[in-house]
């Protein structure tokens, strides 16, 4: 099949409720990309193509190293397509599934990445909607970005009152403003956030059950178990950031995932440098921390990699004893000690000679 006389669909890289996405080839760039393809129902309704018109355009606008980049989207033989980067690898959802549960370390290095292109598109004034563990793509490398702002709707077009019959987002995942049916804010995001550091952790979500409406209610009043019964060896730092963005009332959360990040960016240098220090004891070493580069857009790297510039952030990794300064020598202390000890002992002739010419 041949869209808009420029990409050649190939197989089916997978399906979804609204959407099949192709790998395809960009036969005028002569490079591969993904295409969202839109059932026909959906590309037939007149409102809708003008809703998804103007999303994919706000999509587009978004650059960031965790945020998969829209090239185009068009209407040809009644179906809506939107054209994206190819990504090589699988979704979080399926890590998940295969792993079950990840360490401290893992989850972080990738949720951390997560909420950098979440929160990228928050400054940009676009909520996701639709945050989850499906939407989030990561290369063999341990690369993630984050896919499918198809849904996201810019803020200055959602009226705070607003209340809406559809649900918007999936339902495990989803907020408990938005299983009300109220219009979703950054707020929102940081929840569906939490629900995938919790299950990445635990290797179980917060809330199940088998009817929507019932998942629904526990999202609005249940309280989740402690992520550290399930896994012993969460942080308590690390459980209390989980349980305060799965909070109810969104203003008990952090307002963004660009906040969300920043935390989590902290807690893995705390983590990384209790590593060093438990290896490192021979000496009260300083170690240089990363340094953010342009604001608050960071990433995170797996361990076993070098100081290295990666996006906009220079990541400390695996220390080695050449990455460590030598112990820090206080001249001053040195030089205030050498000349106490110089006054003490110089007065000593001086007392002698005067008990001698005093002497009887």
């Amino acid at each position: 099949m041949l869209l808009n006389d420029r990409y050649q669909l190939d197989a089916p890289l997978g399906t979804g409720g609204m959407s099949i996405v192709h790998r395809a080839k960009d036969l005028m760039l002569e490079r591969n990309v993904a295409i969202k393809l839109l059932r026909e129902d959906y590309s037939e309704d007149g409102t809708f193509r003008e809703r998804f018109k103007q999303e994919a355009r706000a999509a587009a606008n978004l650059s960031h190293p965790n945020i998969v980049t829209v090239h185009d989207f068009g209407l040809d033989q009644k179906h809506l397509f939107i054209v994206m980067e190819y990504i090589p690898g699988t979704d979080l959802k399926t890590l998940i599934r295969q792993k079950t549960r990840f360490s401290v370390e893992e989850t972080l290095n990738l949720m951390i990445q997560a909420c950098a292109g979440v929160g990228y598109a928050h400054r940009a004034g676009l909520v996701h909607c639709d945050i989850k563990p499906h939407n989030m793509l990561v290369t063999p490398d341990m690369r993630l970005k984050v896919t499918d702002f198809g849904i996201a709707r810019a803020l200055s077009t959602i009226p705070a009152e607003e209340h809406n019959d559809v649900v918007w987002g999936s339902p495990h995942y989803f907020s408990p403003e938005q299983a009300t049916g109220l219009a979703p804010s950054p707020a929102s995001d940081v929840y569906s956030l939490g629900i995938i550091l919790y299950e990445m952790l635990t290797g179980q979500l917060p809330f199940t059950a088998s009817e929507p409406t019932e998942l629904a209610r526990l999202h609005r009043e249940g309280q989740p178990i402690p992520p550290s019964r399930l896994n012993p060896s969460i942080p308590r730092p690390l459980e209390e950031i989980i349980l305060k963005v799965l909070s109810k009332e969104p203003s008990a959360r952090y307002r963004t995932a660009e906040q969300l990040g920043h935390l989590l960016l902290s807690l893995s240098e705390a983590e990384t440098l209790n590593g060093i220090s438990s290896r490192y004891k021979t000496g009260p070493y300083k170690i240089s921390p990363p340094k953010p580069i342009d604001g608050a857009i960071y990433n995170h790297v797996p361990e076993h990699q070098n100081f290295v510039e990666q996006g906009e952030y220079q990541i400390l990794s695996d220390v080695e004893k050449s990455d460590i300064e030598e112990p820090v020598i206080d001249w001053l202390t040195w030089l205030l000690g050498l000349a106490a000890f110089a006054s003490l002992f110089g007065l000593i002739p001086f007392w002698l000679y005067v008990y001698l010419t005093l002497k009887p």
